[in-house]
């Protein structure tokens, strides 16, 4: 009896710490003044000359 309520309250316990943190949506990092952000030029092509082992 005295382990299941131990349990019990170490699992609410570990609920109730799950939920602390930033709340809201995801804010991103302002962009530097003179930096472009990367275009999709800028990323190499996978090669796809040399077939994938089986």
């Amino acid at each position: 009896m005295r382990r299941s309520i131990l349990c019990t309250a170490l699992l609410s316990a570990a609920c109730l710490l799950a939920g602390c943190g930033n709340k809201g949506p995801l804010v991103l990092p302002r962009a530097q003044p003179g930096s472009a952000p990367p275009s999709a030029a800028s990323v190499p092509a996978p090669d796809t000359s040399t077939p994938l082992p089986n």
